[in-house]
């Protein structure tokens, strides 16, 4: 199966233990035949988006979403989710990472993806969210 992946990333490349609508920058990368192809790197235009009133705002989220549909993109990898988890699950699977380099991270999805692909074959509109550590684990989101 072929995926769009989104990875959130600091301005240096690294993913860091910030919420996926606060990442620098998010690298795009088609996986097919358990290869990486890197489609995309744009910087976040939506970082600062509404923060001065509130942090997690929807308008922000949505906003995220239409990039990322535009992108084809069905998995978003971060190290970490904030509030607007509740819309990205409605679009994509989000997994959250405790790596911190885009090769660890590629490595280790390419163990997990059996799962990510069973979530993608359910009916969209609520995925999972996946915790990806020393082991897998998928949670519900309310």
């Amino acid at each position: 199966m072929e995926t769009n992946i989104a990875f959130a990333l600091s301005q240096n490349g690294a993913f860091e233990k910030k919420h996926f609508g606060d990442a620098d920058k998010y690298q795009i990368y088609h996986l097919s035949n358990e290869t990486f192809k890197l489609l995309y790197e744009e910087m976040n235009p939506f970082k600062l988006m509404d923060e001065s009133s509130s942090h997690g705002t929807e308008k922000k989220a949505g906003n995220i979403i239409d990039f990322l549909h535009q992108k084809n993109v069905s998995v978003v990898v971060s190290r970490k989710f904030g509030t607007n988890i509740k819309h990205i699950v409605k679009h994509f699977i989000p997994v959250e990472v405790s790596e911190e380099t885009p090769d660890k991270v590629q490595t280790i999805l390419l163990k997990h993806m059996r799962w990510l692909h069973e979530e993608l074959d359910k009916q969209p509109g609520h995925y999972n969210k996946f915790v990806i550590n020393k082991g897998i684990l998928k949670l519900s989101v309310q």
